[in-house]
């Protein structure tokens, strides 16, 4: 799959007017690392694996499986499951899953994920687990949380953290923008009764923020983001943005103070040169050096999808800096 679910698809023209905070001037912007192998991808998230090398996981397949030694080359490595749960076609009538997650603790792998059609709330997010991480390893656990087309938000685009002991699932596209909500860390499923917080949105239709991503570092929690449209090729207007918060539940502030739930963030990183419609970002820690995963739609090969990866500094004054 080279496209990604949004409630309206819209023109980089119509954003014009909610321009963010540039953190990074566009033409110093780095290019990602070069890679070479299997490097079309979606969504990416990305992580080193106990037993050495690197996965990599994306919208697209039964979720999509990249596999590394090196984190240059990546071979294809099938999919996470040989065949969709029968649950999925509750939410996608062909079970095609999107923007995975994976993290590890408590001993084993987690890989959170999303079903739900273009353009529908009628959404959920499912959790598998495995011991090596490795394709072909997972099993599924179930459905996590879920939203209705009552409901102001959209249950998809899961992302883990966990903070003071407690679990949490960042989430959300478009409809009110970016939620959290808190999970059992036995079950790895939403507490009963969850509050649904709210973390980020744009001041106006169609809300067009998704895909959050929220890493700690120092005293902060900071939020990623992927605003704007995607999924267009070389039309797509993607573009990481950011802001940070000392509670993990918010408020998420960007770098002039003006919060995500009323448009701040600073701009991370955006398209420039081939690499068109950044976004679709994780953040994953490799021997201590935290990296910036995302995709691309590259401008010299017909607007394919690719894996973006770069390191991400900090900046004195503790912003990210991709470099």
């Amino acid at each position: 799959m080279t496209v990604r679910r949004s409630l309206i698809a819209v023109t980089s023209a119509a954003f014009m007017a909610l321009m963010p905070n540039v953190a990074q001037a566009a033409e110093s912007y780095p290019d990602p690392r070069p890679l070479t192998g299997q490097q079309i991808i979606h969504d990416p998230t990305v992580i080193r694996l106990k037993s050495g090398g690197y996965a990599a996981y994306s919208t697209g397949g039964i979720i999509g499986a990249r596999l590394s030694q090196d984190g240059r080359h990546w071979a294809d490595a099938g999919n996470a499951f040989a065949e969709p749960p029968g649950w999925w076609y509750e939410y996608n009538d062909k079970a095609d899953p999107w923007a995975p997650d994976i993290s590890y603790r408590d001993g084993r792998y987690w890989l959170y994920y999303a079903v739900s059609s273009w353009g529908s709330n009628h959404s959920a997010i499912g959790v598998a687990t495995s011991p090596s991480g490795l394709p072909g390893t997972w099993t599924d656990r179930g459905k996590v949380f879920s939203s209705e087309r009552t409901d102001t938000w959209n249950a998809i685009d899961p992302a883990i953290i966990t903070s003071h002991g407690r679990l949490w699932m960042s989430f959300g596209s478009y409809w009110s923008g970016i939620r959290m909500v808190e999970l059992d860390p036995e079950t790895g499923k939403a507490v009963q009764g969850a509050t649904v917080h709210h973390l980020a949105t744009r001041p106006d239709l169609p809300y067009a923020v998704e895909g959050p991503y929220i890493v700690k570092h120092g005293r902060h929690y900071y939020l990623f983001a992927s605003y704007d449209a995607c999924c267009s090729g070389v039309n797509s207007t993607y573009r990481i943005k950011v802001g940070r918060s000392t509670s993990v539940t918010g408020p998420y502030l960007d770098s002039t103070g003006k919060p995500m739930l009323e448009g701040g963030g600073d701009l991370v990183l955006e398209g420039h040169g081939r690499f068109i419609g950044t976004g679709g970002q994780s953040v994953f820690k490799d021997r201590g050096q935290d990296w910036l995963a995302y995709h691309y739609y590259d401008a010299e090969d017909n607007g394919t999808p690719k894996l973006g990866l770069n390191r991400l500094d900090w900046t004195k004054d503790g912003w990210p800096d991709v470099a």
